[in-house]
């Protein structure tokens, strides 16, 4: 199942959702589906459902490098993902782990970077001055970078309105260190949903009908750890996307129709559609 030589450990520091259907519960699940091993540093524990949220709690700073560096001491890491991580004090807590774990394990430990900033609800993430650091600390740390449009926006500085402007940010963020973007379209409008994989050596566009539904919540997460699941398992990156881009597929195509709101995914489609 894991289309890999190996399991594939995936460290993930980010929040929790406590309706499951974001955060590092997506990432779990995604991660644990697709064959690889998902451990976690968990940054803040939100109150929300579908419908948005309604409390964040941040955890301490020195709690959550503590639950890096346990992780990274014992299990160890062949990938780490970043999601949630609120303010420029937990940004740099994320680039200390990240180098931890290079310094420890080698230089090629990949890193993806979800630059996590609004819920779908709408509500805020991450703090607007930890921008600056999110840009500073974590793009040159990035082997793959998974904005959707408005992050882009706010990364760059530029419109990001359409599948041309998606692109002109990829390079943009590439410019700003990043070693490779996949620029989400699901905020442009249109009939096709197209997200582009964009590195110094040239782009790989992912393309199909846009599927209508609300149930979408956790996408960005799904995708990013699925991502990093196919990285910690040896793929290549188009290779890892590929796999990561048609599993969130599915699972928006089976997602369960939960809640009163923005729904979840259905993580463990693989295992009904056996």
């Amino acid at each position: 199942m894991n289309g890999g030589s190996r399991i594939g450990r995936v460290l993930i520091i980010a929040g929790s959702d406590s309706g499951g259907g974001a955060g590092i519960q997506a990432d779990i699940k995604a991660v644990t589906m697709l064959g690889a091993y998902a451990a976690t540093a968990v940054t803040a524990i939100t109150v929300q459902n579908t419908l948005g949220v309604t409390g964040v709690h941040p955890i301490p700073l020195d709690i959550i490098e503590a639950q890096g560096r346990a992780v990274l001491d014992d299990i160890g890491a062949d990938a780490i993902k970043t999601g949630m991580l609120g303010d420029a004090g937990t940004v740099a807590v994320a680039a200390r782990l990240i180098d931890s774990a290079r310094n420890s394990m080698g230089r090629g430990v990949p890193v993806v970077i979800d630059p996590v900033m609004i819920a779908k609800g709408g509500a805020s993430l991450l703090d607007p001055h930890a921008i600056a650091a999110v840009r500073a600390e974590l793009l040159p740390r990035a082997t793959l970078l998974t904005p959707n449009a408005p992050e882009a926006e706010a990364l760059t500085g530029l419109p990001a309105t359409s599948t041309d402007d998606l692109r002109r940010c990829g390079y943009e963020l590439l410019e700003a260190g990043a070693k490779a973007v996949l620029m989400k379209g699901g905020h442009v409008p249109g009939d096709r949903l197209v997200d582009l994989l964009i590195t110094r050596d040239g782009e790989t566009a992912f393309e199909d009908v846009r599927i209508d539904t609300r149930h979408t919540h956790g996408t960005g997460c799904t995708l990013a750890s699925a991502c990093a699941a196919g990285l910690a398992q040896g793929l290549d990156l188009t290779a890892a996307v590929a796999r990561a881009w048609d599993y969130v597929h599915r699972a928006i195509e089976a997602a369960p129709g939960l809640g009163k709101g923005h729904g979840p995914l259905d993580h463990g489609w693989m295992l009904r559609s056996r």
